[in-house]
Formats: structure tokens, C-alpha cells, sequence
């Protein structure tokens, strides 16, 4: 026997005993834009010598 899938008023349940209540939602008079002002950082900078960062172990 195939168990049955839960409803959306079940599924509901579960996620607001697992999460919680949501917070209110931010009205649109009191959103800001966001600005970057620090580049990302996910890789080295360019090195003059390309074999600085050729790290084998």
C-alpha cells in the first residue's frame, strides 16, 4: 500500500512547526537599495608570476 502525499493544508503545518512564523513582510516604503562597495574576494588577485599560485601537494 502507497502512503498517500500530504495536502497543502498539512504541508503547511509542518513548515510553520519546523520554521515558525514568518516575520512581517518589509513594506516598499522602507526598502533601500543595496550597493556593493567592496569587490568579491573569490579569487586571488593576478599575480606577476602565474606559477606563485600553482600549489601542488
Amino acid at each position: 500500500m502507497t502512503e498517500q502525499p500530504f495536502t497543502d493544508d498539512e504541508y503547511a503545518f509542518l513548515r510553520h512547526a519546523r520554521f515558525g512564523e514568518l516575520p512581517p513582510a518589509v513594506r516598499p516604503d522602507e526598502r533601500m537599495a543595496l550597493t556593493e562597495i567592496d569587490p568579491g574576494r573569490d579569487r586571488p588577485e593576478e599575480s606577476e608570476d602565474p606559477i606563485r599560485w600553482n600549489v601542488q601537494g
